[in-house]
């Protein structure tokens, strides 16, 4: 009842303001009009009038047989103020009125970094793509960047560079795979050389974090681990994580690791159970959290899941979302950060869809699913998937085994 009299009160407060608008531009409309009469360029009876006539004589003297595209034209004037008062007054209202934008929630990672828990993905962009992307997800709220090193890091550089704003993002970035039969230490230096590239690049002092990919050979994910723990001890990252770490490839790296992962970015969306095949609870057990892409599906969008009867049922059941907006919420409330494609056309941003998907997924955290709708997400068992699909074959159901 409180909400309804608000909005009724603003309705009338904004009526009030306009119509007030209305009255002062059109205040000048009714003198403007005449005046455009007798000073008109064309045909004016009333230019031969002496110096000293008074201006209210000046006015009544003159016959306003005048040319009539010019008071037309000055008349469309008179009319544009109006309106743009109009517009002015209506625009302020709802400006101070409108709804805050839900804040994204943030993760407190060691040494106190706050990791914002829904990223842009930008997986597959060209580099005016990326530009673009992240122009909208900032206008959106969104400021956690998940790209890869290349195009659409180039993409990522151009904008802070053209905008100057490189503190209001948290710059995310991966190293790339090491070639099978790379030796541990040469993969190590492509690492750290990597680094310097980005960084460079990039045109900053430091990224917010440095992801490493899993390799069939342990050795080099050690020493390339080494490489990640060096540059966040020379401030060039302020945080490490891991891509597509099995169980395995955890233990692996936690022989040697003096740096606990902060995340695993692992694929995980409905139908693979809430605790992502036992690795969300395993990450956990060593203070790994879990960090997704792929919540409607990799490496394209899975119609099981866009197409699916109990998402679109409890999507209508919370204001008409759709399929992707509780896909993308189930994930959320389990307590896992998402990493999010701009919309359901991977791999573009070229169109409408680009900056209606990243807003719509900004505005994931103004809603919630319910208790029931989270059991009957939790209880899905298709289409199930492997969370580590895009590792390397010593993790089992590989996507290059």
């Amino acid at each position: 009842r409180g909400s309804g009299l608000r909005i009724l009160l603003l309705t009338m407060r904004s009526t009030a303001e306009v119509l007030f608008a209305a009255v002062r531009a059109g205040v000048v409309l009714l003198f403007f009009v005449p005046i455009a009469g007798c000073f008109s360029p064309i045909h004016r009876q009333c230019a031969q009038l002496p110096p000293s006539t008074s201006f209210s004589n000046s006015l009544s003297s003159c016959n306003f047989e005048v040319d009539r595209r010019s008071v037309a034209s000055l008349v469309g004037v008179a009319w544009g103020f109006v309106f743009s008062n109009v517009a002015h007054a209506s625009g302020e209202f709802l400006k101070e009125n409108s709804p805050p934008r839900s804040q994204i929630p943030k993760w407190t990672l060691s040494q106190g970094v706050e990791f914002p828990i829904l990223a842009l993905n930008t997986a597959g962009l060209s580099a005016d793509e990326s530009y673009e992307a992240v122009s909208i997800a900032k206008n959106e709220g969104i400021t956690h960047i998940d790209f890869h090193p290349g195009i659409e890091r180039d993409g990522v550089a151009r904008y802070l560079a053209e905008n100057n704003n490189r503190d209001d993002f948290f710059l995310n970035t991966k190293i790339r795979k090491a070639p099978p039969g790379t030796t541990p230490q040469d993969a190590a230096d492509m690492a750290a050389a990597q680094i310097e590239e980005d960084l460079k690049v990039l045109d900053v002092n430091y990224v917010d974090m440095l992801m490493l990919r899993d390799s069939p050979d342990p050795e080099v994910m050690q020493e390339q681990w080494k490489v990640l723990e060096e540059a966040l001890s020379k401030g060039k990252t302020r945080s490490v994580g891991v891509v597509n770490y099995c169980q395995s490839a955890l233990k692996s790296i936690m022989k040697t690791a003096k740096v606990v992962p902060a995340v695993n970015y692992i694929m995980v969306h409905v139908g693979m159970g809430s605790d992502v095949h036992g690795l969300k609870s395993f990450g956990e057990g060593l203070g790994i959290r879990t960090f997704s892409y792929g919540q409607t599906g990799e490496p394209n969008p899975s119609p099981d899941i866009l197409q699916n009867p109990v998402l679109k049922s409890i999507g209508r059941a919370n204001a008409g979302r759709t399929s992707e907006e509780v896909a993308l919420k189930w994930v959320l409330q389990n307590g896992i950060a998402a990493s999010v494609r701009p919309s359901n056309n991977f791999g573009q941003c070229t169109d409408n869809a680009c900056k209606s998907g990243i807003k719509m997924q900004a505005r994931t955290f103004e809603w919630q699913l319910t208790e029931k709708d989270m059991k009957t997400l939790d209880n899905l068992k298709a289409p199930d998937d492997n969370p580590t699909l895009f590792s390397s074959p010593g993790c089992p159901g590989a996507y290059s085994s």
